[in-house]
């Protein structure tokens, strides 16, 4: 694993500096580790966005970059930012990362797909009206009760 420095941040955009040669893909997940950042487990993945020359990355962070400051290491986890995908996912609340926000364990899932992939050729689409079940509820505040 490659790993570089953060040169910059402005607010959830952070430059990071890499060795010549070893700059990750675009939307390559990078892990910045350090207890100075402000979130559960010390942890702040970064996605990269754009190259900047031939040693340096713009990232856009998936959490707050309180506590981010130069010089920090960053490790190129060398793959996409990838979500647990199946049936152990059902009623479980996730954030962007695919980590469990819902206080209710791991998800012991088996497969875990990137959040970039190619969208489905024709032939797999459906071209009828169906309901489109998001498990978002709505609640009529207006109506009489």
């Amino acid at each position: 694993m490659e790993t570089g420095v953060i040169s910059q941040v402005m607010g959830p955009v952070v430059d990071v500096e890499f060795p010549t040669g070893e700059l990750p893909a675009i939307s390559t997940a990078l892990k910045v580790t350090n207890s100075a950042i402000d979130n559960r487990e010390g942890n702040l993945i970064l996605e990269v966005a754009q190259h900047l020359g031939d040693r340096a990355c713009r990232a856009i962070a998936m959490d707050s970059t309180e506590g981010l400051v130069r010089g920090l290491k960053v490790t190129n986890t060398g793959k996409m930012i990838q979500a647990p995908v199946g049936k152990e996912v059902l009623g479980r609340i996730i954030n962007v990362v695919g980590e469990p926000i819902d206080e209710a364990g791991p998800i012991q899932a088996k497969a875990h797909w990137d959040i970039h992939r190619q969208a489905p050729s024709f032939d797999q689409q459906s071209t009828k009206a169906e309901m489109l079940m998001t498990g978002i509820k709505v609640v009529d505040l207006l109506a009489p009760t």
